[in-house]
């Protein structure tokens, strides 16, 4: 297995090489590429080396990957050689714990979605650290560390560290819930890249969303004063949960004490349990007595955000792929194209700049705009960007990918997530709560799935 293991470090360096060293329409590709994917990371060495990495097997030149291309420009590849490398568009990006240290690599799980891996390294593997020059080696791993790094597959059963690592140590629940929330705003596209099951479920659970938002509010689109809409979402939200636990086979039509009961814990508990994490009683209740093993996927609490609740008007609008938006400002947005001078509107310009600059803007308000105010928009883009030539129909997804916003939509907030990560946040914000002083009515938060 050694020998397997260096012929992949081997043909890894010669394809990192025939990338680096190439020009023409691939050297162009890696430089879009690259360009795209540093907006939304550091920009330190492992960020950057991560990005030829992914570039490898997820770029495009033309039909073909880099890996494709390679493998068409090296006849003298054996079959076994050729099957390695095409292998490795499986590859994909994690945010592991080790949980044993092997004799010849490592146990790791996927904390994503909570699959396990046996990563094998060639004796004396050396691995770079945090984008230093600074060598480490596996034997400075202890169970219990978190990696995030990207492994590529080597037989049907082992795999290997694709690119360069960084080294977490070990992190209490918190913690862990901040770097599982960093991979999810860093990473949306491979959050579950090794379980298209759990994936393709998250995205129904978009689909139901927005269904149960038209019959709730009968519209894709809401405007109210924040205070209201607020009213709206805590009413919306409760009838998710109680759908949530229905799927989740608790009987909502028991009383507090009566789950209570059957939990073996007190009314109390479940009251100051629920009262720490914020979430309903029967939530609490529902995990505690264990009945949520029939379900792998958890819907999310959404509120709205706590600076909205004081706006004077504040626009929901639902999609079935984008998920859900709030706007404060859209009403405002509207009056600016439906003005005849939108220059003589106090703020248009800053508002139509936020509108391209900011990422809470996505692709999806814009087409929606495009498709109730073309003639309008075409026009105040015109003015603004100083573009008489543009077209809505042609340009507008170019100018949206100049201001680095995804033409297609990620998993959004709402998606439901796996059980696992669900009871993760849970656990960590009740650990945050009890271990720091708030004054009164404050919250402290955890940012991620929770």
């Amino acid at each position: 297995m050694d020998v397997l293991v260096k012929r992949a470090q081997t043909l890894k360096q010669a394809l990192v090489d025939f990338v680096l060293d190439a020009e023409g329409e691939l050297a162009q590709a890696l430089e879009v590429y690259a360009a795209t994917q540093s907006r939304r990371g550091n920009g330190d060495h492992t960020q950057q080396d991560l990005i030829i990495d992914r570039f490898i097997t997820e770029g495009k030149v033309g039909e073909s990957s880099p890996v494709e291309l390679f493998i068409a420009s090296n006849a003298d590849l054996t079959p076994s050689d050729r099957n390695l490398l095409n292998s490795w568009h499986r590859s994909f990006i994690g945010l592991f714990t080790i949980t044993q240290i092997l004799a010849d690599g490592l146990e790791l799980m996927n904390w994503l979605t909570a699959k396990h891996y046996t990563v094998l390294t060639a004796k004396n593997y050396i691995v770079k650290s945090n984008g230093t020059e600074k060598q480490q080696g596996i034997s400075r791993f202890q169970p219990g560390d978190i990696l995030l790094t990207r492994i590529s597959p080597l037989t049907e059963n082992e795999w290997i560290f694709s690119g360069p690592h960084t080294f977490m140590g070990k992190l209490g629940k918190p913690k862990l819930a901040v770097a599982i929330g960093n991979f999810k705003d860093n990473y949306k596209s491979h959050l579950y890249s090794d379980a298209p099951e759990l994936l393709e479920e998250a995205w129904h659970s978009v689909e139901q969303y927005h269904q149960q938002f038209i019959d709730f509010f009968g519209s894709d689109e809401v405007t109210l004063p924040g205070y209201q809409l607020n009213k709206k979402i805590v009413e919306f939200q409760e009838i998710i949960s109680e759908k949530y636990l229905q799927a989740a086979g608790l009987d909502t039509s028991k009383s507090l004490d009566e789950v209570a009961a059957e939990a073996g814990i007190s009314q109390d508990e479940i009251a100051a349990a629920a009262k720490e994490v914020g979430v309903d009683s029967n939530v609490v209740s529902q995990m505690l007595n264990g009945k949520n093993g029939k379900q792998k996927m958890v819907a999310p609490k959404v509120d709205l955000p706590a600076e909205l609740r004081k706006a004077e008007q504040v626009t929901a609008i639902s999609h079935p792929r984008w998920g859900l938006i709030f706007l404060p400002t859209y009403t405002k947005f509207k009056t600016i194209l439906l003005a005849d001078d939108w220059r003589k509107i106090e703020g248009a310009e800053k508002l139509i700049r936020y509108y391209l600059e900011d990422k809470s803007i996505n692709a999806y308000i814009w087409h929606r705009l495009a498709q109730q105010y073309p003639n309008q928009l075409e026009k105040v883009l015109q003015d603004f960007l100083q573009r008489p030539e543009f077209n809505l129909s042609h340009d507008l997804d170019k100018l949206l990918q100049e201001y680095g916003k995804p033409i297609e939509p990620e998993l959004p907030e709402i998606a439901s997530v796996p059980l696992h990560l669900h009871n993760l946040f849970q656990e960590a914000l009740a650990e945050v709560n009890k271990s720091k002083p708030k004054a009164k009515g404050q919250k402290q938060t955890v940012r991620g799935f929770g």
